[in-house]
């Protein structure tokens, strides 16, 4: 296991300032990024020896207004990482926000810290 959070969580605060890996419990900003990570595991072993690691975040994005420039900003920030975007939707809020949640995966060596593109 490789633990990138705290990069992801780095890069995510680059676009707003109201990130949290909880559901947001502040709506006084009119944006609200919330992350989380849904998997971690290894995908390669080499003499008992964890080698690669796979792992996918899931980006949630709130807004009052649209969440289109911020979703655009949240690619561009988590994609330095070596994120990959597989999945981006708009989502029903009952709350009347915009909500869009956006899945990124990448796999990384280990040792060498280099991320691999082919998922």
């Amino acid at each position: 296991m490789i633990n990138v959070k705290d990069e992801v969580y780095a890069a995510l605060c680059t676009v707003v300032e109201n990130v949290t890996d909880h559901y947001p419990n502040s709506w006084e900003q009119d944006v609200a990024i919330q992350y989380m990570e849904e998997d971690n595991k290894v995908v390669e072993y080499t003499d008992m020896k964890e080698q690669k690691a796979y792992v996918r975040y899931r980006i949630d994005v709130w807004s009052r207004k649209s969440t289109s420039a911020v979703a655009v900003a949240v690619d561009a920030a988590v994609a330095k990482l070596g994120l990959l975007r597989t999945q981006c939707l708009d989502v029903d809020d009952p709350s009347g926000m915009k909500h869009k949640q956006m899945r990124y995966e990448m796999v990384i060596d280990v040792e060498t810290k280099q991320v691999y593109h082919s998922i």
